[in-house]
């Protein structure tokens, strides 16, 4: 992990934007996904093991569907795996939203700092909405979700899309991403980017440094941290 860089004379600017990965950096979703893609082969006679619910961590939707077909007895097409999948997340999120630490308070200092917010996810609108239900109207200016792009995460598409609609320079921005495929889609659209591991390491990324969390940074700790991979 890296330490904080000392207060410098000249601060760095706040970022033109923020963009926030949403499972596993601002809610703590992974379980969830977990639990439903394990119910899901149990009921077609398979098992799922730890490891093969990491290695879906971050993957677009469905791609996570297209391995789960791949190696267990499910049947049917991607989309009613995703789809019997989100209906199970959306309705354990719905009843317990598990906010990571720091998450909200960091989106709350970003409003007040008058600094926009993106919201770059790879699960689909419905969690999404699940999400948003939980805070004030703008609290994002824009939201990119897996089913609005053909090429998710780790291809830079979704981050692309985000600054396209946000009118900003993705180097003058900030990401959050707590998985290897989220890092790589974010430094790949050369947004400086900030690594939480959670569920799964990070390995070093050229554009990236690591933190343990974001729970007592503030958002002027972070473009610190930003600027230092610029």
């Amino acid at each position: 992990m890296t330490d904080l860089p000392e207060l410098r004379a000249d601060p760095a600017p706040l970022p033109a934007a923020v963009l926030w990965d949403m499972d596993g950096t601002l809610i703590d979703t992974e379980p969830y996904w977990m639990a439903e893609e394990g119910e899901l082969i149990a009921r077609a006679g398979g098992t799922w093991t730890q490891e093969d619910a990491v290695e879906l961590v971050g993957n677009s939707l469905l791609r996570s569907a297209e391995i789960i077909l791949a190696r267990t007895p499910v049947t049917g097409t991607p989309e009613q795996v995703v789809d019997t999948l989100l209906s199970g997340v959306v309705a354990r999120t719905r009843a317990h939203l598990p906010w990571r630490p720091g998450a909200r308070e960091l989106l709350v200092e970003c409003a007040e700092l008058g600094v926009p917010c993106a919201l770059v996810t790879m699960s689909w609108t419905p969690l999404a909405d699940v999400l948003l239900e939980h805070l004030p109207p703008g609290t994002f200016a824009t939201v990119v979700t897996g089913d609005q792009v053909t090429h998710g995460k780790p291809s830079p598409d979704p981050y692309l899309l985000a600054v396209e609609r946000l009118g900003v320079d993705a180097r003058d921005c900030l990401a959050l991403e707590d998985s290897p495929t989220g890092v790589h889609s974010a430094t790949a659209a050369q947004v400086p980017t900030i690594g939480i591991p959670h569920v799964v390491p990070i390995p070093e990324v050229t554009g990236m440094v690591t933190v343990p969390g974001l729970e007592g940074l503030s958002l002027q700790d972070l473009a610190e941290l930003a600027a230092t991979v610029r």
